[in-house]
């Protein structure tokens, strides 16, 4: 794999951490967290991350 592949995938890595990080914190600071959800691309990525 090349160096900017892994680059890349370092730092995409990273970007999942970090939405993770977020929606933890959010849900841990909410009584009853809602994730809304319209079946589009972002939807899916938010589904996919709260997994």
């Amino acid at each position: 794999m090349s160096t900017l592949t892994k680059q890349t995938l370092s730092h995409l890595d990273w970007l999942e951490a970090e939405a993770i990080h977020i929606l933890r914190e959010v849900a841990g600071q909410c009584a009853n967290p809602v994730l809304l959800f319209s079946g589009g691309k972002d939807s899916l990525c938010l589904l996919r991350l709260a997994e």
